[in-house]
Order: structure tokens, then C-alpha cells, then sequence
């Protein structure tokens, strides 16, 4: 068997008995290269079919052959063998060859510990087409760990998403670990908003294959989103993270983001409260103090008691502390009154010609005193009037929807809501999702609101 050089490569001669066959074995094992007979060619005979012929051309093939043997021998001189790669790659033309010198040159890398080397090798046997088609995915991921391991992002990503394009896999290795290292990668050029895109699309990659999301995955994501301010990716790994993982503990974390990544007034700072009480994330006194001073015993005296009842009870406050005990005495000599005082104050937010400011203290009221179905009609009634505070009032009137069990309307409602309320909606969606689908595997849950 014979194999002849392309005859439009002048000055070269035909070279017998040549096939240079590559195997892949590890990450950081050698790629043989020999001179024999080709397993390939056997097979074409024993099928009848003629061979394609190889183009090497005399002078690569001799220095090619030299350069081997001194691979290849025991203390060969591998160092002075390096020296002669340029020279070899100025007689690499076909791609037969740069296939060759390319598992040559990762060879003497990988013998050596030099990465460059063995990058150079791997790149130019994918460059020259002729790695077999079942390794081109494992040959692109090796590209990707030393082009990654050299700082190289985003050459390494090319790499690494042609692995993916291949549907190369192990039984370690998924295209949603590949995934997640993608958004490492753009992590590491700090370019966090494309990284934790990237996050975000394997999260949901493998809740379509119905896979389990890990949680690290949301805590990596939530942990780079917050301390470098990315919004608002963060608040959407925020929400993933809560539906899938419930915790007292994560739900603090996550009102927590939302509390120190953004500046809130009395009235927002009361809603999100709202919902840390109701999750059970209230754990230090401070945050029951903030409470009562958003929700204000002379303005909303029964949720203040029901608020300081809770720290008491559960031990996160002492009875003695001056300023919720003195809270509490406010809100328990108002709450009669204001009971008494709920149908004239229901009366006058159906008048006709009624003011907004009425309408909205008759939602609020009602709402702290868990009229829910009341509350909901009198924020849908001030949504219609001019000068509303529109977020404000959406997120109330979700709050109400949402503790009628009117989930879908709630979470509805929760998504028109934007500016400096948009964690807080984002959260209490989250909150009436979960709710909603409290019986459902995570795996089945519908994309997180927000996301």
C-alpha cells in the first residue's frame, strides 16, 4: 500500500508504509503518533474501497520522523527537539501534516508540563480537520481546560462552546457543567452580567431535562450578582433560589440583598417586612423594631401588636425593652377605636366623590386587619384616581390577592411593578409562586416570576 503526496506540492516525492494515527486517552495523557500500516487502510481493503491519499511531503516526514525519535527515546533531548518546531511548522501544508505535527508538538508539551505546547498541539490538529468525528468534542474541551488554565477567555470559550455544539458529554460531565463553566469564564474577565446569563440559561437547561438544580448553582449566582451590584440578574437567581430552597435562612438572605442593595422608605421597607414575618426570616430585634417603626402603632395598631406579640413570644425581644413595650401600650389603647371605627371608614371610601388619600388609608387599614377581599377593592378603586402612588399600591393590592389564595392574580399583578419596588415585587411573587406550587416538584415548577 502506497500513499502519494498531492502532486501540486512541487519538489515533493511519494513516501511509502506513512499513517500517523491519533488516540486520545486523557486530559493530560500523550496522543500517539506512529509510522506503520493504518488500521484504516486494512479496513478500506478488506471492504474493497481505495484509499484516500495522505500529502506529506519528503522533507516533513523527515523531520517529522526525527523530531519523534527524540520524543519518543528514553532521555531523549526533548528541550533541543522544541527548539525545532518552528522549522517543523514552516513544512506543515496539508492537513494531514498539521494534524501530525499538532499531536507532536501536544505530545512534547504534555511530556514537558508546558501548556503553551500543548494548546499549540491540540489547535492545530482541530485546524486541520482530520481528528476523528467522536473526538472532536473531547478534543475542543481539552483546547478549552489549557486556553482557560493560560488566562485565554475568550479564545478558551470558543473552545469550549464548540464542546458544546458537539453534545459531548461523560458521566462527570454535562452540557450544564459546561454551561456553568461558561459563565465562570466571563466571571473571571468580570464581565458578571454575561456570566451570570450564562448561569441562568443552565439552571434552566436543566430544569427542562428535568434534572435537579443544585443550589450552589444559585448561591454562586446570587453571591456574584450581589457583591458586585448586578441588577437584575441578581434578584432573579434571588427568586430561583427561594422557590427551590424555602429555607427560613435563605428567605432572610434574600429580603436581606433586597434591604442592603437598595435604599427604601418607611413604606417600602413595611412591605418587605410584611413578607419576612411571614416566611419566619424576623430573627434579630433590630428588624422587629424596623417593623413597628414602618408600620407605625398609631396608624396600623394591630399589625404592630400582632408584630411585637411575635417577638416576645419567640423570644427575639425581651418584654423589657422600652421602645416595644411602649409600642405595644400605644397599639393596644387604639385598636378599639379603630375596630369601631372601620365601617364609617369603609362608608366613606365608597362615597362617589371620595379623595384618594381616604380610598388608600381604607386599603391599608383593612389590610393590617386582614380584611383582605375589603382591602383588595379599595386599592383596585385607587389604581383608577389621579395621583396615585401606583407601586406602592400594586404591591399592597398583590399582598391581598395573594393572602386570598388568588395566586395567579397576585403574581399578576407583583410583575407590572418596576423602580425601587421591583426586588420587593419580585420577592412577594416569588412568595405567592411558591405558595401556589407548594405540592409540586421543583423540577416541575414553571419559570421563577421575574426571571
Amino acid at each position: 500500500m502506497r500513499f502519494f503526496v498531492s502532486s501540486s506540492r512541487t519538489g515533493k516525492k511519494p513516501v511509502s508504509n506513512l499513517a500517523l494515527a491519533i488516540a486520545l486517552a486523557t486530559g493530560t495523557a500523550l496522543l500517539s503518533g506512529v509510522v506503520a500500516e493504518p488500521a484504516f487502510a486494512q479496513r478500506e481493503k478488506k471492504e474493497k474501497k481505495k484509499a484516500k491519499a495522505a500529502a506529506y511531503s519528503k522533507e516533513f516526514v523527515a523531520m517529522f520522523q526525527s523530531l519523534q525519535a527524540a520524543l519518543n527515546t528514553e532521555g531523549g533531548d526533548i528541550a533541543t527537539a522544541k527548539t525545532q518546531f518552528p522549522a517543523l511548522l514552516a513544512l506543515t501544508v496539508s492537513s494531514d501534516e498539521k494534524n501530525v505535527a499538532g499531536n507532536l508538538i501536544y505530545n512534547a508539551g504534555a511530556k514537558t508540563g508546558d501548556q503553551t505546547l500543548q494548546l499549540q498541539g491540540m489547535k492545530l490538529m482541530l485546524e486541520s480537520g482530520k481528528v476523528a468525528p467522536e473526538q472532536v468534542g473531547r478534543f475542543n474541551f481539552m483546547a478549552y481546560q489549557l486556553s482557560n488554565a493560560q488566562r485565554q477567555f475568550a479564545e478558551s470559550r470558543v473552545f469550549l462552546q464548540n464542546t458544546i455544539d458537539t453534545q459531548f458529554t461523560t458521566a462527570d460531565l454535562s452540557v450544564a457543567d459546561m454551561q456553568t463553566m461558561m459563565a465562570e469564564s466571563f466571571i473571571s474577565e468580570q464581565r458578571y452580567a454575561d456570566g451570570l446569563n450564562y448561569l441562568a440559561q443552565a439552571i434552566a437547561n436543566a430544569k427542562a431535562d428535568g434534572e435537579k438544580v443544585e443550589e450552589t448553582w444559585y448561591r454562586r449566582g446570587v453571591s456574584v450578582g450581589y457583591n458586585n451590584q448586578v441588577t437584575p440578574q441578581v434578584y432573579e437567581f434571588v427568586t430561583g433560589w427561594v422557590i427551590d430552597y424555602p429555607s427560613a435562612t435563605n428567605w432572610r438572605d434574600a429580603i436581606n440583598i433586597a434591604r442592603n442593595m437598595n435604599s427604601l422608605d418607611g413604606p417600602e421597607t413595611l412591605d418587605l417586612l410584611r413578607l419576612s414575618l411571614r416566611v419566619g426570616a424576623l430573627q434579630e430585634k433590630y428588624e422587629y423594631s424596623d417593623y413597628v417603626e414602618a408600620a407605625d402603632a398609631r396608624r396600623l395598631p394591630k399589625e404592630v401588636k400582632t408584630v411585637i406579640d411575635d417577638a416576645f413570644n419567640s423570644g427575639r425581644a425581651s418584654r423589657d425593652d422600652i421602645y416595644l413595650a411602649d409600642a405595644l401600650q400605644l397599639a393596644n389603647g387604639r385598636i378599639a377605636a379603630d375596630e369601631r371605627e372601620l365601617p364609617s371608614l369603609e362608608s366613606d371610601a365608597r362615597a362617589a366623590n371620595v379623595g384618594l388619600r381616604t380610598v388608600v388609608a381604607a386599603g391599608d387599614t383593612l389590610l393590617s386587619y386582614g380584611q383582605y377581599p375589603k382591602a383588595e377593592e379599595f386599592y383596585t378603586k385607587a389604581l383608577g384616581m389621579p395621583g396615585v402612588n401606583t407601586a406602592e399600591v400594586e404591591t399592597r393590592l398583590g399582598i391581598a390577592q395573594t393572602e386570598q389564595g388568588k395566586y395567579d392574580e397576585a403574581i399578576a399583578t407583583f410583575r407590572k411593578i418596576g423602580g425601587k419596588r421591583d426586588p420587593i415585587a419580585r420577592l412577594w411573587a416569588a412568595y405567592a409562586y411558591q405558595k401556589k406550587n407548594a405540592s409540586a416538584p421543583a423540577a416541575a415548577l414553571e419559570p421563577p416570576p421575574g426571571a
